[in-house]
């Protein structure tokens, strides 16, 4: 049978309940009128005292009273009752009258008034106030509900609008969009303790974990919990059931958020495992010994490696199973009263953590596909993204996702950037601070992490190619030629900020070796002095503006023209100084794939045949 009704009482009603009928294939047109249409019926308590729970979706047409006394007998509870709406006759008002959350009928309403043109009319409270709908809450992002309270208590408390402490101890895309959507009377926390419950009336929490609290708490339980599971041979299933739940009740944990349980292969028939898991309705993933050798675990055993060749089958098959090198349990031996013995180690699933990190991505010389894969795909998760935009394009920015925090820190003092990351930072969040180059050349990186370790801030690096690098491939130059250079400096001219005495330009020219200067155009007549005294006049030099980036600009020449070069094209920024005869030098050849060189791969004997 449909699983939509549309029960029409008038000749305009039928005419309406045809059009709407193609919003829903297959749905059924009854009526007490005769119409060729329509399946003929002869009344509607009558149809409904049979048919009322046959149907997801009723849609009556005609007057709101007909529709309330029809249905009033046989309505139970909105967990279970269809989604009802109303519509007048002639389609100017159309009507949510029971489960408007849990059976759809505010969506139904919302489409059918898109559809014909009618007026939706919606009286749920969380609509009217453009809030969440608690009771449809984790059937949207696949969480379990659970509550210390009568669910009705609590969303009452909740749409009159009533202190509301937030708890986000997971990250999903349900807890990215309580973030976004949160109300103004709620606030947000991340960690229980920074809540003052005595100031809310009621706690939500995504969360894998249960809290004693003193006000109501809605539970919105995620699977990301992972059971690492090893018993005695036929353990008796209920004595294994009740001590796992003994066991996450003992830490705290939600059983609603187990997602998967896990072992070693050789217990891939072990009845009591299986029955857990089908009680669950969770996935029972084994192990080779191999697989599970390759976690190190907090708590080897030699008595396990001894009979099954594995450290450990609990703690590796929780880690394994959760992507998450760390435990929220660490291994358990339980005896249950058979004297029989399991063990049991739970573990977060990874990328639920909540943790904050700061990634220092170096973003490249310019072109924004130079930027590594690594690099990329932490722009694209980034919550909060800063980037310099006279040094760094702004289309490396057009990977972040939408929601996605970016901004450009050109015009931001360092202390405005760590107090917005700081901001971030508490909530869990991935940021992204881009470096142009490689963060290790000239990336002004130090003081940051200076600051991150004084905080407390966990942080990483992401290399990327810099300029010099970019400046040879546009040159199509190796920088290091055999037995001409074999060494490249990369330095800069004294300007504002001196040298260090023994890194004067003039010293290290004595080597002629490929030398990259960065940031010394605006001092080039010094700069080529200084070199002049140990390369000759003659020497190939190549002067690079913005290089790899759209309006890119290079210059070849003779060392003797450097500032002429630079003074010609008025070049002063992001220009960057190659001297050296390894630029365009194509004579040498490397001993690497010469014939009579001899090396590791290569050693010139004879391959021995059997």
């Amino acid at each position: 049978m449909s699983k939509t009704v549309i029960i029409a009482s008038t000749d305009s009603g039928l005419a309406l309940g045809n059009r709407i009928r193609t919003e829903f294939p297959k749905s059924l047109l009854v009526s007490t009128r005769h119409h060729e249409q329509a399946t003929h019926i002869d009344s509607i308590a009558s149809f409904l005292a049979v048919n009322f729970s046959s149907f997801d979706t009723l849609i009556f047409i005609g007057a709101l009273g007909i529709c309330v006394r029809s249905i009033a007998p046989y309505l139970q509870d909105k967990q279970t009752d269809p989604a009802v709406i109303n519509m007048d006759d002639r389609g100017l008002f159309v009507q949510s009258v029971v489960s408007g959350h849990i059976g759809g009928a505010n969506a139904i309403t919302r489409k059918l008034a898109a559809a014909t043109g009618a007026q939706a009319v919606i009286t749920t409270s969380s609509d009217l106030q453009d809030i969440w709908s608690l009771d449809t809450l984790a059937e949207q992002f696949g969480w379990k509900t659970a509550a210390s309270r009568d669910m009705n208590s609590i969303i009452s408390l909740f749409v009159n609008n009533q202190p509301t402490a937030v708890l986000l101890d997971i990250k999903d895309k349900g807890t990215a969009h309580l973030e976004k959507t949160l109300p103004a009377f709620a606030d947000v926390f991340y960690d229980l303790d920074q809540a003052d419950l005595s100031k809310y009336a009621l706690l939500i929490a995504v969360t894998y974990k249960k809290y004693l609290v003193s006000i109501p708490v809605l539970y919105l339980h995620p699977p990301v919990l992972h059971l690492g599971m090893g018993c005695s041979r036929d353990i008796e299933t209920a004595l294994l059931e009740a001590s796992v739940y003994q066991q996450l009740a003992q830490h705290g944990l939600a059983m609603e958020s187990v997602r998967a349980m896990g072992s070693i292969d050789v217990k891939h028939d072990e009845t009591a495992f299986i029955a857990l898991a089908e009680k669950l309705q969770i996935p029972f993933i084994t192990y080779t010994a191999d697989e599970l050798n390759t976690q190190e675990v907090l708590n080897p055993s030699e008595v396990v490696m001894s009979k099954l060749g594995v450290h450990s089958v609990s703690e590796a098959s929780a880690m394994l199973l959760s992507g998450n090198k760390e435990l929220l349990l660490e291994k358990q031996k339980i005896s249950v009263p058979s004297g029989k013995k399991h063990t049991i180690a739970v573990a977060l699933e990874r990328q639920a953590v909540r943790k904050a990190v700061i990634a220092i991505v170096g973003a490249g010389p310019g072109d924004a596909e130079l930027i590594s894969l690594k690099g990329k795909q932490l722009v694209e998760e980034a919550d909060l993204i800063l980037y310099a935009g006279s040094l760094i394009p702004e289309e490396i920015t057009h990977y972040a996702k939408k929601e996605a925090i970016v901004r450009n820190s050109a015009s931001m003092t360092l202390e405005e950037q760590i107090s917005l990351m700081e901001e971030h930072y508490a909530k869990g969040h991935l940021i992204v601070r881009l470096q142009s180059g490689d963060p290790s050349i000239y990336g002004a990186i130090q003081e940051q992490m200076s600051i991150f370790d004084e905080k407390g801030m966990d942080y990483y690096i992401v290399p990327g190619i810099s300029s010099f690098q970019a400046a040879a491939a546009s040159l199509k130059s190796e920088f290091t030629i055999p037995e001409v250079v074999q060494t490249i400096i990369l330095t800069r001219g004294a300007g504002k900020t001196p040298l260090p005495e023994h890194e004067k330009l003039n010293e290290m020219a004595k080597h002629k070796a490929t030398m990259c200067i960065f940031l010394s155009a605006t001092i080039a007549r010094p700069v080529q002095e200084q070199l002049l005294e140990h390369y000759d006049p003659e020497t190939p030099v190549a002067v690079l503006y913005r290089v790899s980036w759209k309006d890119e600009e290079i210059y070849t020449g003779q060392l003797k023209d450097l500032a002429q070069i630079v003074r010609d094209h008025k070049l002063t920024l992001t220009t960057l100084v190659i001297v050296g005869v390894a630029i365009g030098a194509r004579k040498n050849r490397s001993h690497l794939y010469n014939p009579d060189w001899k090396h590791t791969f290569r050693t010139g004997k004879a391959i021995k045949t059997n």
